[in-house]
């Protein structure tokens, strides 16, 4: 891992001439592919071990990062086996499939999520007892914290700027035009998130928000294998990184500053977090990391939603739920704007009464949420369908075995909210599974409603092509898009006009 001190070597590196930079990429490269050999070791075949991926190797298993859809599905078909191997490095990685290896990697207690994740993902901002090796009482800590912003005071306040977010968004498109959904609905997602999971410093301010996702898409394009299997090597993507990372760091370090400095109480995440008088690492390490991981996945999930939504027979369904909420709850006259009316709608109404729009929530995860979760045994040996996991060997299980299973979900690629729950063990596992679950779902949940209400009752729209014309169906997600699921670029538009309604 590196630390913060480490930005003059970023810049130092940045600014450096380009034949500095290639020299420098290229013996990084030579070091990954001479050191990075994980082919099966010699010697006897141990019938109880995973098959091994042949060619498993650095440059062969790159793809695990790149294209991991193709890469893990690539496996399977090459090994004919329901579980197998590679090395990565000098980890062994082992991929489990099918219901009773499901059961098993999601019920076993010694699969360790955050040992898991922090070594085979590397998209989040890394810093050393803020963002990672953290100790188990500070991410228990955070946890706490991620549980108390749900807590239905705090959560009902978040409605009211949420929506005042989406009206300030939403009204810079314009009464009629055409946008890329992948972009502008992930922009307006980010936007919310930052209104729930830090301060209104960072949030009423578009030029900070802004930059802080600019940042993270920095940090998302470089993510390579070099940057997750060497942080310590000192390549152009991870002084990128590194450099993203301390931007960000300063961005928040700033905005808790101003806070203390102003002495004014305010009713946020940030000053809870403050009056908990937790230690400033732990606030820097929540709304830096609690930041990437909810926009990241709500913006996913809600790009796709407004996009399925495009051309649906459920769009009326919705739009009719959600007018017999403001029929029943709003207090504003019909003269206020859209944003008032929804805000009158109290937390338990958006939370229980909502029917239509949680089925397509469930619907749009299953088909558009391409997730591997990643486990690392850190208990004894384990056994899987006859084959032996070793402790300490990293397990990882793609969403796409149950999501895309045709024999849970026939025709997996087709949007359809009116599915009924496979009755198999673990057959959504759209929120996580057994002892792991999303622990942002409530505030998930209920930003997808609020953005979804009011771009279905502010909007008339439709997808269409690069030409303008009106898709016949909308596009399919692209799972080896491990952070976003974004088609191919310049696939789908959303072409919309503003109804009569003020936002």
């Amino acid at each position: 891992m590196y630390t913060v001190g480490l930005q003059s070597a970023a810049d130092a590196f940045l600014v450096s001439s380009l034949k500095t930079q290639v020299v420098l990429a290229l013996i990084v490269l030579f070091i990954l592919i001479v050191f990075g050999f994980g082919s099966q070791k010699d010697g006897a075949v141990d019938s109880a071990a995973p098959v091994f991926l042949p060619g498993s190797h650095l440059l062969a298993i790159a793809p695990f990062f790149r294209q991991r859809f193709e890469f893990l599905n690539d496996g399977f078909r090459k090994t004919g086996q329901s579980l197998f191997q590679f090395n990565m490095l000098r980890e062994t990685v082992i991929v489990v499939s099918g219901e009773s290896a499901r059961k098993s990697f999601f019920s076993n207690k010694h699969f360790d999520l955050t040992e898991g994740f922090k070594v085979l993902s590397g998209a989040i901002p890394i810093l050393k007892g803020v963002t990672s090796d953290l100790q188990t009482k500070r991410i228990a800590q955070i946890h706490k914290r991620l549980s108390s912003v749900q807590r239905n005071e705090p959560l009902s306040h978040l409605i009211a700027p949420i929506l005042g977010d989406c009206r300030r968004v939403m009204e810079i498109w314009g009464q009629s035009g055409t946008f890329d959904p992948f972009e502008k609905i992930y922009e307006l997602l980010f936007q919310t998130t930052v209104r729930s999971l830090s301060c209104d410093e960072l949030a009423d301010d578009p030029a900070q928000v802004a930059r802080l996702k600019e940042l993270y898409d920095t940090l998302d394009s470089g993510t390579t294998p070099a940057t997750v299997l060497l942080p310590w090597l000192p390549g152009p993507s991870m002084l990128k990184k590194l450099w993203a990372t301390k931007q960000i760091y300063d961005i928040v370090i700033r905005a808790i500053d101003e806070r203390q400095r102003s002495g004014i109480s305010k009713p946020d995440t940030l000053q809870m977090l403050l009056d908990e008088q937790d230690e400033r690492l732990v606030i820097v390490g929540f709304i830096m990391g609690l930041l990437v991981a909810g926009a990241r996945a709500t913006g996913t999930t809600a790009s796709w939603l407004i996009t399925y939504l495009g051309d649906h027979e459920c769009k009326d369904a919705v739009i009719a739920e959600v007018e017999l909420l403001l029929a029943n709850y709003a207090s504003y006259s019909d003269s206020c704007s859209l944003s008032q009316q929804l805000s009158c709608i109290p937390l338990e109404a958006w939370e229980s009464e909502t029917p239509v729009l949680d089925s397509l929530i469930r619907e749009t995860l299953r088909i558009a949420q391409p997730h591997t979760a990643m486990r690392r045994n850190m208990g004894p040996d384990v056994t899987i369908d006859g084959k032996t996991i070793p402790s300490g060997a990293y397990v990882v299980y793609p969403f796409s075995d149950v999501h895309l299973n045709q024999d849970l979900y026939p025709d997996p690629w087709r949007f359809d909210p009116s599915r009924e729950e496979p009755k198999a063990p673990f057959g959504y596992v759209g929120w996580g599974g057994g002892g792991t679950h999303c622990l942002g779902q409530r505030l998930a949940r209920l930003e997808l409603k609020l953005v979804t209400s009011m771009m279905l009752l502010g909007f008339r729209y439709c997808l269409v092509d690069n030409k303008g014309e009106q898709l016949d169906a909308p596009p399919r997600p692209n799972w080896n898009d491990i952070l976003l699921c974004r088609p191919e670029k310049g696939t789908c538009f959303l072409k919309h006009e503003k109804s009569v309604l003020s936002l």
